[in-house]
């Protein structure tokens, strides 16, 4: 894999200049970015691969943010929104109508487990959530149970950047700089088996849960959320039996169960939505990035028929709403991305992948800086240590020095876009497209193995 050269006069400086001046970045310290610090630009995209604005290739081993799960370049989809420009360009779901929307509430609906039937679009994933939370509250309201309101989510989970979303985010400096938040959130330990104790029973953490129900009252909980495999945190995988665990105690509650699904969602895990992959059926679920991989915003919560129920009758309404959800555009190139998947079994390419994408990560236990492989279907991650016998993490300033100092740019120059991230304890998470194969699971390797080799010699010093 070449690698990403520093300067060329080919770049568009004025682009760069541009952004400099004009472009706020989300999650990023703009004041890093300066006469030796370019922003990088990405202009083009095809298949696994996005180019920048000096020609270099870089493999896109995260799929830009968890979305991109058919690849990038796919003309098609933005043929199905040309073509919807010429019948419809946009109508609001504010009391109307269209054919794509129904079309695709249908698809998604046949598609979905069990009896998740209705379909609420939103922009995005955060929407998706906040929109979760507050379907959550009205219904126990409307069976005369309006004190439950609650929401318990897990530790170092994200969940979303919106004020409700965020009160369900369980990452302090993410929540700390907007604080107060919406009330009501409520976390309780993560699934992070790698640093359990051995003795720790594999159900502690789905306990967990029923003894914070218990300790805020039953009566005030109006929802448990999880992810099938928790992102920030690196990956992390349910036990056996935990969310079948879970599932008894919100049952047992008259609690709703959430399964967030804006990243294991469309194929990411092998299957459609990721509580398959577990078996487990939840009362709603969230989704979003993938449903279009990212060729344009849009969301959706499903609920199932019971939880739709209420709403449906007489006078009643869930008094909530977007104007762009379920944008025609969005929804057309929807449908042609579920088109894709299913001509191509993308779920099933992950599902027949899956071990050799995983075996191919675990061969580098033998780094004495990768602690703990972990992961699911084409959603992994590499936690990274400084001993493997006590596995002894790094602090903050060494892992501020590792992650930022050393990892995300070198990964970046030498061909790969992962993540290195310290939400939690460090590591370099990993999502490529669906359509992902031994290529470039060799050049993820490649990569990995020289960049984490170097990043233990830095460590040694």
């Amino acid at each position: 894999m070449a690698i990403a050269s520093q300067t060329s006069p080919g770049a568009d400086t004025s682009l760069q200049e541009l952004a400099k001046r004009h472009l706020w970045l989300h999650f990023s310290r703009m004041g890093s970015y300066g006469e030796d610090h370019e922003i990088p630009l990405i202009v083009r995209g095809e298949g696994c691969y996005v180019y920048d604005d000096r020609g270099n290739r870089y493999l896109d081993g995260l799929s830009a943010l968890f979305c991109v799960n058919a690849g990038h370049g796919r003309t098609e989809l933005g043929e199905a929104a040309a073509r919807q420009v010429e019948e419809l360009d946009f109508y609001t779901l504010w009391s109307y109508a269209h054919p794509r929307a129904i079309e695709l509430a249908a698809r998604i609906a046949s598609l979905a487990p069990g009896d998740l039937n209705r379909v609420f679009f939103t922009s995005g994933g955060s929407e998706a959530v906040e929109s979760a939370l507050k379907l959550a509250r009205n219904y126990h309201r409307m069976h005369g149970k309006g004190q439950k309101h609650k929401v318990i989510a897990r530790e170092i989970a994200y969940h979303g950047t919106s004020l409700g979303a965020l009160s369900a985010t369980g990452i302090t400096e993410l929540r700390s700089q907007f604080e107060p938040l919406t009330p009501g959130g409520c976390h309780v330990p993560n699934t992070n088996v790698y640093r359990w104790p051995e003795d720790r029973h594999p159900l502690w953490a789905a306990n967990a849960i029923e003894e914070r129900i218990e300790f805020e009252g039953p009566d005030t909980v109006a929802a448990v959320i999880l992810e099938p495999v928790q992102n920030a945190g690196g990956c992390f995988v349910p036990p056996d039996g935990y969310f079948q665990r879970v599932r008894e105690i919100c049952d047992r509650h008259d609690v709703l169960m959430i399964s967030d699904e804006v990243i294991c969602a469309w194929g990411r895990l092998g299957h459609w939505f990721g509580c398959e992959r577990f078996g487990y059926q939840p009362d709603v679920v969230t989704v979003a990035k993938a449903l279009t991989s990212a060729y344009a915003p849009m969301g959706a919560l499903i609920a199932s028929d019971r939880v739709a129920e209420p709403f449906m009758q007489g006078t009643e309404s869930f008094a909530h709403g977007f104007t762009f959800a379920g944008h025609p555009l969005a929804s057309a190139v929807a449908m042609a991305n579920l088109d894709v998947f299913e001509k191509e079994d993308l779920c099933g390419h992950v599902r027949a992948k899956e071990s050799e994408f995983r075996q191919m990560l675990e061969t580098l236990h033998e780094l004495p800086i990768v602690g703990d492989v972990r992961g699911a279907g084409f959603f992994q991650a590499i936690e990274l240590v400084k001993d493997k016998e006590t596995k002894e993490s790094f602090d903050e300033e060494e892992a501020e020095e590792l992650l930022r100092g050393f990892l995300s740019g070198e990964l970046y120059r030498r061909g790969l876009i992962c993540r290195a991230d310290d939400r939690g304890d460090p590591v370099i998470q990993l999502a490529p497209p669906l359509i992902a194969d031994s290529e470039q699971f060799e050049e993820i390797h490649a990569v990995l193995h020289g960049v984490l080799t170097d990043a233990w010699e830095r460590v040694r010093r």
